[in-house]
């Protein structure tokens, strides 16, 4: 009776003498000592429970039920050949990076991996937030994502591979017309009182609304309550002018439409930038993706922690770990 399991080898060796009718030659086009030739036809015949070839000192041929198998065996190792084909070579499949947000440090990454790497094909994703691209990382809907990862979930983090890409000073956008959207800087003591938007309500951008936390109660900003999910630069906008209220940001943040960003100073507040992917990730995208995050690291200065900026313990120690 046949196994669901046939080992593709017997297969390959019942083929070869299919079509050879002939062991020694079958034999020599396989690599193989007749020996262990017929030891693998007859241990397919077992698993079968036929006989597939009829054998006499002048000629082999076929039985019934070896043609009945030739028909099936040949679409199952085509198939076979077609899958060692699209998973043999990693580079053959797109790898998926996520990017949390277009024109930010991220996208800067990948454009340089695509320079490394222009015969691997490297699918942007934008899923805005970590929290929720971690999971879809070790599900496997993701390769690649980035953020903060001292905001994740232990069990999660400890399933990740992490590569600090750069320590992100913190900004402000300000609508155009708020009392500070005037200067070039704005001090984190100056506000103090102010209601800030930081993603709460969120789930997809914990992290981010974690850290600002930490660093809205060292300086009394008060943290802006959730509003409705907005999806597109369009409606992110659109929620925001009828807020009215600044937004956190990273000094890289596109501006919108009326609105100005400033970097926070005094001292400069950082959003620790991680790469993060699933142990055991082997593609040549990703090696492109990691040269290319150390590359513009040395040449940008992004691993330079500023003197007396502010970042969270966990955080620093994080950002000294390179998987």
């Amino acid at each position: 009776m046949a196994t669901s399991d046939t080992d593709p080898r017997l297969l390959r060796a019942f083929l070869a003498v299919a079509d050879e009718l002939h062991f020694t030659r079958a034999a020599a086009r396989l690599y193989v000592a007749q020996q262990a030739l017929s030891r693998d036809i007859r241990r397919l015949e077992r698993e079968l429970g036929a006989e597939l070839f009829v054998r006499t000192t002048r000629q082999v041929s076929l039985t019934p039920d070896g043609e009945r198998l030739l028909p099936y065996a040949r679409r199952v190792l085509d198939a076979h050949d077609a899958l060692a084909a699209t998973f043999g070579d990693p580079a053959a499949r797109p790898l998926l990076v996520d990017l949390n947000t277009d024109g930010m440090t991220a996208a800067r990454v990948l454009a340089r991996a695509r320079e490394l790497a222009p015969a691997c094909e490297l699918m942007a994703r934008f899923e805005s937030g970590l929290s929720w691209a971690a999971g879809e990382v070790l599900a496997g809907r993701l390769d690649v994502s980035f953020g903060r990862a001292a905001g994740l979930d232990p069990a999660v983090r400890s399933r990740l591979s992490v590569q600090p890409v750069r320590y992100e000073p913190m900004a402000v956008l300000l609508p155009r017309d708020h009392r500070l959207a005037g200067q070039e800087v704005v001090a984190l003591d100056e506000l103090a009182g102010e209601t800030v938007y930081a993603g709460a309500g969120n789930e997809r951008t914990r992290e981010w609304t974690d850290l600002a936390r930490l660093l809205f109660d060292e300086w009394s900003v008060l943290l802006a309550p959730p509003v409705p999910l907005a999806v597109g630069v369009a409606e992110f906008q659109r929620v925001m002018a009828k807020s009215g209220n600044p937004v956190l940001a990273v000094v890289d943040f596109p501006p919108l439409p009326g609105t100005v960003v400033r970097p926070l100073v005094r001292p400069v507040p950082l959003s620790p930038l991680v790469m993060v992917w699933r142990d055991g990730l082997i593609h040549p995208g990703l090696s492109a993706l990691r040269a290319a995050a150390a590359q513009l690291a040395a040449e940008e200065g992004w691993m330079v922690r500023p003197t007396g900026s502010w970042l969270p313990e966990i955080d620093a120690s994080l950002m000294r770990h390179r998987s």
